[in-house]
């Protein structure tokens, strides 16, 4: 099976390695894969065009969990997640990452479908950051997966992307994505009112950061060795 630009799935089977591209370094590239505390085995690797049925069903069955803490969408919920919006989606994303903007990469849990990561508004030189988002689906909740797949998606940021710092924010009556930014290693940084536009409103966040020399070793690392990873 080919991506919308050619690119063999099989391709980001192993973990990348080596000089970064120049242009949109860290793209398209799968993490290593990491053993969750329960035996679960996850990776992030990138989205391709076969991942549409499962992005869909997922995110209609889960609108309960994602329409109160995602950007506003326009029309219903499933116009949202129909098949051309799918192919929009997957298409922008894809544009983004060739410019070196933004990556969106799967959430693979003993290799299926499970969610995703995206790291958006990449930027290099003297500013060298991005942000950081990601959602997973209510049948993989309560198993770490999104702690570990905010880690991978860290590091791959930092060791691929070669960022020097990574954000990300949470909605006040979200404590939960709070807790999994703190255990991965975000700090508290500030609080930004009316920030976004989330369901149908503008809402405020808590904005949390780190940087590559905030710590010693990877997020993934530090999973491990406090036994929330194998």
């Amino acid at each position: 099976m080919l991506d919308p630009f050619g690119q063999a799935i099989h391709n980001f089977r192993r973990p990348a390695s080596g000089p970064r591209d120049l242009v949109h370094p860290g793209w398209p590239e799968s993490t290593p894969t990491v053993t969750l505390a329960d035996g679960g085995r996850i990776r992030l690797r990138p989205l391709v065009r076969g991942d549409g049925q499962a992005w869909r069903e997922q995110r209609i069955l889960d609108e309960s969990f994602l329409r109160p803490v995602e950007p506003t969408v326009g029309g219903t919920w499933e116009l949202a997640h129909s098949t051309s919006a799918w192919w929009n989606n997957l298409l922008g994303l894809r544009h983004a990452a060739a410019q070196g903007q933004l990556i969106a990469l799967v959430i693979e849990l003993d290799g299926h479908f499970a969610g995703q990561v995206t790291l958006g508004s990449i930027q290099h030189g003297c500013v060298s950051d991005c942000w950081i988002g990601y959602w997973v689906h209510s049948a993989y909740m309560g198993r770490g997966v999104a702690t570990a797949a905010c880690a991978l998606g860290t590091d791959h940021a930092f060791r691929r992307i070669g960022l020097h710092r990574v954000t990300a924010t949470y909605l006040p009556d979200n404590p939960a994505s709070g807790r999994v930014l703190q255990l991965v290693g975000f700090r508290d940084e500030g609080f930004l009112r009316k920030n976004l536009h989330i369901n149908g409103r503008w809402q405020d966040h808590h904005y949390v950061g780190q940087t590559v020399e905030d710590y010693p070793e990877s997020c993934t690392a530090r999973l491990r060795r406090a036994g929330r990873l194998r």
